[in-house]
């Protein structure tokens, strides 16, 4: 239902915006920019569809038309105008994002296509029903690096294994993951919901990552209180599960904190900053200071400290592989892009130009 936001002020509009995952310094730059555009209101985007957006204001939800491809993503924050008959309204400013979790676009296209934005914390699933893939890990830390966000990991759906797998796994994912809170967690049994909790706190946004089938579902609706997301079944075959969530979703929760829920990901095309994969490969980037020389590519580098460290076997070379391999990705992404802009440039003269020719004919 979509009702009609106003501009309350004072400390409802204060408590409001703190809810929908705002801290103090943001909501004296999302009120300082209300009160300069006269007859605005403040919302913040919950849910991105063909052709509109829907976005939560201090006393309820506007629903908000666009055309082409959507300016804004789950989590953005933004000035809505009054527009037409009472409740319908127009996208004014988008605020500043301070964070932004993007990854390439799935399929043959190379575009950056953003998840979540304004996020504080990813949170990224690792079930443990099926074996461990540490070069996922690897991306999704990438990812979550990337994006100016706060990385975490909850081993999921613990009570389906024994005490001893989860401390394996543990020490395993740790081995991955480096110093970032990491715990086991289970919405059966309840280990690990109050650490999950307390992260859920006011004016703090939580993007949630992981494969079909990891648990994301069933953690919403345990912290929400009810069965707000549909929750699906895991084949045994291979440990797979459908895609319940299909879309990106902001949902506030009753006990402080934002959730922003996303679908699961099959595959996650590399969109990122070497920063963010340097971040995850800490242990690789302070061997290389090491290295005799500053541009060694540990290869057959003379005195090369990561090459020293796998034949003494203090760094796996599977490690080292991975790393290169989403270096390379994330190269070759950003590679195609420049050449797709560089084409689109092209395009965009090539019509000037001939426009220019069609004017200066007698």
């Amino acid at each position: 239902m979509t009702s009609t936001p106003s501009n309350p002020g004072g400390p409802q509009l204060t408590d409001a915006l703190h809810s929908l995952g705002a801290d103090p310094a943001l909501i004296a730059q999302l009120i300082a920019g209300e009160a300069a555009a006269a007859g605005s209101v403040i919302g913040r985007v919950s849910r991105v569809d063909r052709g509109r957006f829907q976005a939560l204001t201090s006393t309820g939800t506007a629903v908000v038309a666009t055309s082409g491809v959507s300016p804004v993503c789950v989590g953005d924050w933004c000035l809505l105008k009054r527009a037409g008959p009472p409740g319908s309204f127009e996208l004014g400013e988008v605020h500043p994002r301070h964070t932004a979790l993007v990854r390439q676009s799935s399929g043959s296209r190379t575009e950056v296509q953003a998840l979540a934005a304004n996020v504080d914390v990813v949170v990224i699933f690792v079930p443990l029903d099926r074996p461990i893939s540490r070069r996922q890990i690897e991306r999704f830390l990438a990812l979550a690096w990337d994006s100016g966000a706060q990385p975490m990991i909850i081993l999921t759906k613990a009570d389906l294994v024994d005490e001893n797998t989860v401390e394996e796994a543990t020490a395993e994912v740790g081995s991955v993951s480096g110093d970032i809170p990491l715990f086991p967690a289970s919405v059966v049994t309840g280990l690990g919901m109050e650490t999950v909790r307390s992260y859920c706190t006011g004016g703090r946004t939580l993007a949630l990552l992981g494969t079909s089938g990891s648990g994301k579902s069933s953690l919403i609706n345990a912290l929400m209180g009810s069965d707000v997301v549909q929750t699906g079944t895991v084949r045994d075959v291979d440990a797979k599960g459908r895609h319940t969530t299909t879309w990106r979703e902001l949902l506030v929760l009753p006990t402080g904190g934002v959730l922003i829920d996303t679908p699961g990901l099959r595959e996650l095309g590399m969109w990122i900053a070497e920063e963010g994969i340097e971040a995850v490969f800490t242990d690789i980037t302070d061997l290389a200071e090491q290295c005799r020389f500053n541009d060694c590519a540990h290869v057959s580098e003379p005195d090369c400290a990561v090459l020293d460290a796998i034949a003494t076997g203090a760094l796996d070379p599977e490690r080292l592989a991975s790393y290169r391999k989403l270096l390379a990705e994330a190269a070759y992404a950003a590679g195609i892009n420049d050449h797709r802009l560089a084409r689109e440039n092209q395009k965009v003269w090539r019509q000037r130009a001939a426009e220019g020719r069609r004017k200066a004919r007698p």
